[in-house]
Order: C-alpha cells, then sequence, then structure tokens
C-alpha cells in the first residue's frame, strides 16, 4: 500500500476497519501519524503501537519545526483533536503533515492517516499544500497514507484519483454513489444497501454466490459485528471483502450510537 482511500456512510464500520489497517502498518514505519478527529484511536496506544498526544489551542501554535521535534522524541504519534474547530484543526495537520513528510525522507518511510479526510482535503475550500502534496508527490518522499471518510462527495477528487488503492463500502446518498461511479469501472450501485439486487455491470468476483448483491452488513443482538466492502486497485483487481474474517487486538473507541426506537 501506498495511498489507500477508506470510505463508507456512518456506522459501517470504517473506524474499526481502518484502526485494523493502522495496526498491520504501524510497526513497520519509523515515522506515523494517526490523525484522529474524534479521538477513537487510543487502542493503537494501549497496544503499545503509538504514543497519545491531545492536540489543543497550545499546540496550534506548533511550527513545522516544532512537531519535527515532537517527532523525533515520538515517531508514532495518535494526535487527537481538542477544542479546534474544522478549520484550525486542518492549519494544524498542515504543520504535522509537512513535519512528517520531511522526517520521512530523512529516516526511511512514514505513514500518515487521515480520519475524516474530507474537513482535510475538502472538495470546495482550500486544501494545504503539504496534505495535498501527500497524495500527488508522496510516493517520492517514501510517505505512505491512509485516507478514510464518510463523505466521499465531499473529498477534493484531486486525493481521490491519487489513490493506489481504494476499499468502499455502503453509500445511500447519491452524491456519494456518484462520486464512486467516476473512480470504479463496476456499477456502483453494488454500494447501496437500500437496494435488494443490481442489475448488469458486477463482474463474478464481487457476487456472492453467483448473485448481484449489494454490500451486506452483519449485526449480532444489535451490535455491529462485521460488514461488506469492495476492493479495487490500479493494476485491475477487484474482490469483495468482509471484515467479519479480521480479528484485530487493539481495542477500538468508537462506540455506537444508541437505536432510536418508535413509541409505543
Amino acid at each position: 500500500m501506498v495511498h489507500r482511500l477508506l470510505a463508507a456512510k456512518t456506522g459501517w464500520g470504517k473506524s474499526w476497519y481502518g484502526q485494523a489497517i493502522m495496526e498491520a502498518n504501524l510497526p513497520e514505519y519509523p515515522i506515523a501519524a494517526v490523525v484522529d478527529y474524534k479521538d477513537e484511536y487510543r487502542g493503537l496506544v494501549e497496544a503499545g503501537l503509538a504514543r497519545h498526544l491531545i492536540v489543543g489551542p497550545k499546540e496550534a501554535g506548533y511550527s513545522v519545526e516544532s512537531w519535527q521535534q515532537v517527532f523525533e522524541s515520538n515517531p508514532r504519534l495518535v494526535l487527537a483533536r481538542y477544542r479546534l474547530d474544522a478549520e484550525e484543526w486542518r492549519t494544524v495537520v498542515a504543520n504535522i503533515t509537512a513535519a512528517v513528510r520531511r522526517l520521512g525522507q530523512e529516516h526511511g518511510g512514514a505513514f500518515i492517516a487521515y480520519e475524516e479526510a474530507h474537513f482535510l482535503a475538502p472538495q470546495r475550500g482550500n486544501v494545504p499544500a503539504s496534505i495535498k502534496g501527500v497524495a500527488t508527490t508522496g510516493r517520492g518522499e517514501q510517505v505512505s497514507s491512509l485516507w478514510m471518510t464518510q463523505r466521499l462527495s465531499e473529498l477534493t477528487e484531486t486525493v481521490i484519483a491519487q489513490q493506489d488503492e481504494r476499499l468502499f463500502g455502503a453509500f445511500t446518498s447519491s452524491a456519494d454513489l456518484d462520486k464512486i461511479g467516476k473512480f470504479t469501472e463496476y456499477n456502483e450501485e453494488i454500494h447501496n444497501p437500500n437496494k435488494s439486487s443490481i442489475g448488469r455491470g458486477v463482474p463474478d468476483a464481487l457476487t456472492v454466490e453467483g448473485e448481484s448483491l449489494p454490500v451486506r452488513k452483519f449485526t449480532k443482538n444489535g451490535h455491529t459485528v462485521g460488514s461488506e466492502w469492495i476492493f479495487s486497485d490500479d493494476a485491475g483487481a477487484t474482490e469483495r471483502r468482509d471484515t467479519r474474517n479480521i480479528s484485530p487486538s487493539a481495542e477500538h473507541y468508537g462506540p455506537e450510537g444508541r437505536e432510536i426506537h418508535d413509541p409505543r
């Protein structure tokens, strides 16, 4: 993996799957940053894969050079947003990214994971050069990246187009489904869980026992225990993946919201 995109609507298990991917990759990199918008990746810290750093108003004033010093002392960090709005967070992450890119070249590789990537590289609005550069020139700098989002339609196409690998879960928004269609060769309706079946344009590798079904979510006692994703890469490979087959050791701290019940 050099650049991988992980995208699905809320509740599909995106952040849990993302954590599993990070758990498998963090030990391989001398420098790593997990940009944690909602402070849900503390399990990686408890598993000994990274240190934890709260990033608030004080840290918002750090320069790129200051962040380099932070990573020199703590090479792998989960960086949790605290009391910063989306615009402030984007500015901070731009400096963090610039520092990681420099250190990646010096130390022989770096990894950056962006949670809620659409806030950092929006379709409409300013995308900091350092963040955009990870997608466009990061390969030459030995920087690998994982971009995670639940709003694919709001993520800039500059980033999406540069991904080597894509993992798409379910979406019900037509804008998100249309965005998938721009970057895949199969019928994007396979990502709509509201469909009972899909018509043409589904390769045999993406069917379920020969039937063209949309991606599915699996629950037990009201809790999500797995979901299906469509993997594709620039080499032309496509595959239907089931996260029930994944068993990460680190605990995930992104609890599901309570169900809303109908009155009786």
